[in-house]
């Protein structure tokens, strides 16, 4: 294993795929000469051209049609959206064309696209440039929803995102691109697969359950809870959102008969509430204690850094969260 950077795990992803496969190519705005605007595209128009790299005009709903027409004659389209913020103008494409197109088809033709692109708050970009979009998507059915936290994950589930047959959004955190973590060399092939949670940090008081950028906060107060209050916190990231794989939340809960449910996006109809609302219908019996969500506080992002971390569930949020638990 090697230490890497996330950004450096999701550009090694790419450019492996499309060497493997001559049908995979990438498409959005500025992903080409430029390299995307996080650096996540560098270097691949040097190495697969312009026929392969596409800049594309300014226009989220014509180059996500121009994906779907790709995608149902063969091909495999990496489409960036620059902000997941954008996901709105490409709306129809996405939800009411893309989503249901092997539906409507009766499964005659597949529609093998990812989409990705960063989302989150922590950079002051402001209301339109920093909302988390994974309880949207994850709402409507013929899509899968990943969201990885880190290198390892990053680069396995990408990979494993292309080679499937279904419309994948990908979720990237912009506080994530320069977290560093471990992952096999460069080259050494491995997947990860899609709906497949995994245990961060074993534990026995209670279950945090987390994904994306507020996985490494929730890690960082279940340390802090560990080292000042004893409290003994296991962390699962779910990975992918959709499908959400409950099997593992609900190993972990019978354990510690408490869950905290904590993501970036709004409490209110989010992944927390539907995991919450869930562990009420599959297993209430696991729990000693009523489970809670923790999301983002009702209000649009602002820019001011000293009010962004006002209203974001980091880990002052969730050391509050959990020791408000396990007092009741």
């Amino acid at each position: 294993m090697r230490r890497t950077t996330y950004l450096q795990a999701i550009n090694e992803a790419l450019k492996e795929e499309m060497r493997r496969d001559e049908s995979v190519f990438v498409m959005g705005e500025d992903v080409g000469r430029y390299g995307g605007l996080f650096r996540v595209t560098r270097h691949l128009l040097e190495e697969f051209g312009e026929k392969r790299v596409l800049d594309t005009p300014i226009s989220e709903q014509a180059f996500t049609g121009m994906a779907l027409g790709a995608a149902i004659v063969g091909m495999r389209p990496v489409v960036e959206l620059m902000y997941m913020d954008f996901t709105l103008v490409a709306a129809d494409q996405i939800f009411n064309q893309i989503a249901k197109y092997a539906y409507m088809t009766g499964g005659l033709l597949n529609v093998p696209i990812v989409i990705r692109g960063q989302q989150g708050g922590g950079k002051g970009y402001g209301s339109q440039h920093s909302q988390s979009v994974d309880s949207l998507y994850a709402h409507f059915p013929g899509i899968k929803v990943v969201a990885p936290a880190t290198p390892y994950d990053a680069k396995g589930l990408l990979k494993a995102a292309i080679r499937d047959d279904n419309p994948v959004v990908f979720l990237e955190h912009k506080m994530l691109y320069f977290t560093r973590g471990e992952a096999p060399p460069s080259g050494e092939e491995y997947l990860v697969p899609l709906g497949k949670a995994e245990v961060k940090r074993e534990g026995t008081d209670i279950t945090i359950v987390s994904f994306s950028y507020c996985l490494l906060e929730a890690l960082e107060a279940a340390t802090e809870l560990h080292d000042t209050q004893g409290i003994n916190c296991e962390v699962v990231d779910l990975r992918s959102v959709e499908p959400l794989d409950a099997e593992t939340v609900w190993e972990s809960v019978a354990k510690t008969g408490r869950l905290l449910a904590v993501h970036e996006s709004y409490a209110n109809c989010g992944i927390g509430a539907e995991l919450v609302a869930r562990a009420y219908e599959e297993a209430p019996h696991l729990l000693r204690a009523p489970a809670r969500r923790l999301g983002m506080a009702p209000v649009s992002i602002p820019v001011s850094q000293a009010l962004e971390e006002e209203v974001l569930p980091w880990k002052d949020e969730i050391i509050a969260a959990v020791l408000e638990m396990e007092r009741a």
